[in-house]
């Protein structure tokens, strides 16, 4: 009887300190916070020559790389970073300009040159179609799955649109 009361007072008063870890960064749920609004660099670099081919085509493998034709959604409305075990899920919403985006893609973008950041645009096919509609006919989602190995040094992801771009840091 002395054992389980002395447990149990013991597991009570070990329960209530642990809340004061939950606004910690040892948390893994706060390793990435909210995401906040940056401005879109609109500039190239012009660092890379589109002269000299970023892969070079073999006679055995040939040419396989399909090129994606997808335009920047309009508006980035929501980015949100869930922790995995093994990694982590970035959930993008976004808004296009036209209706019926298709084909929604998350893909790096190249321009990004800082080694602490992941950039990422938000890409959809779209049709000829009208483009005022109701928003929940442009509205696209789009997800992508990083492994703990991809996600090492990261300190901020990134997610940016035509006109504008949200960021999300740890």
């Amino acid at each position: 009887m002395f054992k389980s009361l002395s447990f149990v007072i013991v597991a009570g008063v070990v329960l209530t300190g642990c809340s004061g870890v939950r606004e910690s960064n040892l948390n893994p749920f706060n390793w990435f916070g909210q995401s906040q609004p940056v401005p879109v660099n609109t500039q190239a670099t012009g660092a890379a020559n589109p002269l000299i081919p970023a892969k070079r085509n073999s006679i055995v493998w040939g040419d396989n790389e399909e090129t994606y034709a997808g335009a920047p959604v309009e508006t980035i409305s929501a980015l949100s970073i869930e922790r995995r075990p093994g990694g982590a899920i970035i959930l993008v919403t976004g808004t296009a300009n036209r209706a019926g985006p298709f084909e929604v893609r998350l893909v790096p973008d190249e321009t990004a040159t800082d080694g602490d950041t992941l950039a990422y645009r938000l890409l959809a096919l779209q049709s000829a179609g009208p483009v005022s509609v109701r928003p929940d006919a442009r509205e696209v989602k789009a997800a992508l799955w990083l492994t703990e190995q991809q996600l090492g040094g990261i300190r901020e992801v990134q997610v940016s649109g035509r006109s504008n771009a949200l960021v999300s840091r740890r």
